[in-house]
């Protein structure tokens, strides 16, 4: 006898390949269990103005990138008049506008919407600035020494030593802090403490994410570094780690616009947030096609709806498989009701039961008057694939005629499909008699109908399109079904009468 063991460590492994690529897919992509839900995009638009004085103009503008808790999905821009360029600076994106001349008032427009993404993958990894060391005067020196003595005492690394030297900074008792304060920025200030005791830091350029704020500003943000790694702090309230709603927007040392033949400049800031299905920000994440991303949201949209009716069918099928092997439900044809499920998906079930029923009545009377005929077979197939073709368009102007139209939707069936099946039960009334196609035709309109509650319910259709990993755990189970060898449940009742006796 052949081992079986091969056989479940087939299953085994397709069980954990199809479990391990949902969970990745969940993890690593953020991709949700449920449908329904909903991710926030910010749609955050810069506007930029400055007075020109008919010279050539430059304009460059520091833009925000992928970056921890936001990704980038599009950035888009209205400046009439202006070249534009995206362009890479030292590790940072920016966007520069150029003109032959212009005069007057200048208004640009940058816009970027961004996916408040908690997975999102930085485009690029913060690097730690150079250290810039300030040479200081006295007094300034003496007060900067003492400051940094005492929270130097109270700190163990680079992270508490600025906690620390944000506390010192904030106390409105201290001599030292209001002495040093004078001509400073609290930001550039710590920067600079930071820079003499060796510590990578950069003051960066963040901005505070409110929905239908306008004209906002640009604040202040500390990012210590301690190896590849960093830290962000509020110079203001001294509050360490990067708020929810905080997005960098210029990251390194350079300035947020630079600008050649203008004056007066200004950059503002508007936003607004919008919540959008799951699958259209993943859809719009997923748009660069990534290696290890096996998801249906990297193909164009429109093999995307394809594949979303084709990932269905396993469903149909695993319905089949367990009402034919472990119920006991008989059918007409194997996988029949998989294909009428699937037209009932398109018409709606009590539409497509109507037409089912509708077209293979009218096409068993018609095919009962062919058999008297003694034709070829392939004759007699042809002959009914057209006779299905002639009632489904009766029926389809009728419908339309007297202002059905739901009754439009039988063209949704597989006509093809719809001819065997008149031939089988045509083929088996004249063999097993009027029961047996009631058996078999009732069995399979049944079965249709749970493949067609299987497959078109959302929680189902959501987890086939999104989680490929699923097709996996489908086939083996599958596997697992067609191994059974057991009495079917409907078989059961054969031995009824031997437990009455006893």
């Amino acid at each position: 006898m052949v081992s079986r063991k091969p056989f479940y460590i087939l299953i085994a492994l397709l069980l954990l390949a199809g479990l391990a690529l949902m969970l990745y897919r969940h993890f690593s992509f953020d991709v949700p269990w449920t449908p329904g839900q909903k991710r926030p995009i910010w749609s955050i638009e810069a506007k930029v103005e400055f007075k020109a004085h008919g010279d050539p103009v430059m304009a460059s503008l520091a833009i925000p990138s992928t970056q921890p808790g936001f990704t980038l999905l599009q950035q888009t821009t209205a400046s009439p008049g202006y070249g534009l360029t995206f362009v890479e600076k030292d590790g940072s994106g920016r966007a520069e506008w150029s003109a032959r001349t212009a005069t007057g008032r200048q208004e640009l427009y940058y816009k970027v919407d961004m996916l408040a993404d908690p997975n999102a993958k930085p485009t690029w990894l913060a690097t730690p600035p150079s250290i810039d060391k300030q040479v200081e005067k006295e007094p300034f020196i003496t007060a900067a020494e003492q400051l940094m003595t005492q929270a130097h005492q109270r700190s163990s690394d680079s992270y508490t030593l600025t906690r620390e030297l944000l506390k010192e900074l904030n106390d409105p008792e201290s001599q030292n802090a209001l002495l040093l304060q004078q001509g400073k920025s609290k930001a550039d200030l710590i920067v600079e403490l930071l820079n003499n005791a060796d510590i990578p830091a950069r003051v960066v350029k963040a901005l505070n994410l409110e929905d239908g704020r306008r004209r906002q500003e640009l604040v202040n943000y500390i990012q210590v570094f301690e190896g590849d790694k960093y830290q962000l702090f509020n110079p203001t309230n001294g509050q360490q780690g990067q708020p929810k709603n905080l997005m960098l927007w210029e990251q390194s040392t350079g300035s947020l616009l630079d600008l050649v033949g203008g004056t007066a400049s200004q950059v503002t800031f508007s936003m607004i947030r919008q919540n959008i299905p799951i699958n259209r920000a993943l859809e719009a994440k997923f748009k660069d096609t990534e290696l290890m991303n096996f998801s249906i949201h990297t193909l164009p949209i429109e093999e995307q709806s394809l594949f979303k009716g084709i990932l269905l069918i396993p469903i149909g099928v695993l319905v089949v498989v367990f009402l034919r092997v472990i119920i006991g439900l008989r059918t007409s044809g194997t996988f029949m009701p998989v294909l009428i499920a699937l037209a009932f998906i398109q018409t709606s079930l009590l539409t497509g039961l109507l037409g089912f029923l509708l077209i293979v009545g009218v096409g068993l009377i018609i095919r009962s008057y062919l058999s008297k005929l003694n034709l070829l077979l392939v004759a007699r197939i042809s002959a009914v694939i057209i006779m299905v073709i002639l009632i489904i368009a009766l029926f389809s102007v009728l419908a339309y005629k007297i202002g059905l139209t739901e009754g439009m939707k039988i063209t949704f069936f597989p006509m093809i499909i719809l001819s065997w099946t008149i031939e089988r039960m045509s083929i088996l009334w004249e063999e097993d008699g009027p029961r047996e196609v009631v058996v078999q035709g009732g069995g399979s309109l049944l079965v249709a109908v749970f493949a067609y509650l299987a497959m078109n319910n959302e929680l189902i259709r959501h987890l086939t399109f999104n989680f490929i990993g699923l097709q996996l755990v489908i086939m083996a189970l599958v596997l697992l079904l067609g191994n059974y060898t057991g009495y079917r449940l409907l078989e059961l009742k054969r031995f009824k009468p031997m437990v009455e006796e006893r």
